[in-house]
């Protein structure tokens, strides 16, 4: 046996390998992707009439089948009209993910840095709004801003925010363990039920944890009260332990069953401390 006909031989073995790995590493991204943004119930609501229809059809249940026919175009139009934000933001991620490029994970130390500033911003009753990248490119984000590439401190931070120059207004952008850039314009938040005492900071940082996995900081200007976005939750008013925890947990290790669980609805509470 010749050597090409070994290595056809080996390929031949480790290619069901191969290909059982590759659709399980797509369906794990796939089933990733769906949690992210939050579409799973409309894929349990698809399962379900799949089911139906199945034993429809297996049980040769004609006048179910007949209606099950009958329905599927519209329900296929009604399902892309309701859930028009869920499939947009799908098709966002799948353009902007970068499957294998690790998430940007500013270290412990950066992170205390970031908290200090926060603190002394929220005691001086300044905002501000600090978002850290995943894996989602923010590039289009950070295009809107002025780019700074700067080492992280937290003086540069409170001088960034402290005061009313060009910057403080914006969000900035913590990548790679520098500071990329501020005075970048965040989306707002799509959601309907956001209480109208939220400023457009929590709103903006809702809406960029909505459009993409990144996770933000706030510091309301009202109430100097420190919050964390992400995954379209706002877990509201924490302290520099709580938030150094909270930052901590979903930039290194993603959730985790022991991290702090505080977000609120944000519909239902009033933003200013007691």
């Amino acid at each position: 046996m010749s050597w090409i006909q070994q290595i056809q031989s080996l390929y031949d073995i480790v290619r069901p390998v191969m290909d059982i790995a590759i659709l399980a590493f797509l369906l794990y991204k796939a089933y990733e992707l769906l949690l992210k943004t939050q579409a799973l119930p409309m894929i349990k609501g698809a399962g379900f009439l799949a089911l139906v229809y199945g034993i429809a059809v297996l049980l040769k249940l004609t006048t179910m089948v007949w209606i099950l026919n009958v329905l599927a175009p519209g329900l296929l139009v009604t399902v892309a009209i309701v859930f028009q934000p869920e499939l947009r933001k799908i098709i966002l991620r799948l353009g902007q993910s970068e499957l294998f490029r690790p998430n940007s994970k500013p270290n412990l130390g950066h992170l205390e840095a970031v908290i200090t500033a926060a603190e002394i911003l929220s005691q001086e009753r300044r905002g501000v709004l600090v978002v850290f990248p995943r894996k989602i490119n923010l590039k289009s984000i950070i295009d809107t801003g002025t780019r700074l590439n700067a080492e992280i401190s937290s003086s540069l931070i409170v001088a960034i925010f402290q005061f009313d120059g060009p910057l403080h207004d914006g969000a900035m952008v913590i990548q790679n363990e520098r500071i990329i850039a501020a005075g970048c314009f965040l989306p707002l938040s799509e959601q309907q039920d956001i209480k109208k005492s939220f400023g457009t900071r929590h709103r903006a940082s809702l809406g960029m944890s909505e459009q993409s996995d990144a996770v933000v900081l706030v510091v309301s200007e009202e109430t100097g009260a420190i919050s964390v976005a992400f995954d379209g939750k706002l877990y509201y008013d924490l302290s520099s332990i709580e938030a150094t925890r909270k930052l901590s947990n979903l930039l290194e290790h993603g959730r985790r069953s022991g991290e702090l669980n505080t977000s609120i609805n944000v519909a239902e509470i009033t933003p200013f401390k007691k």
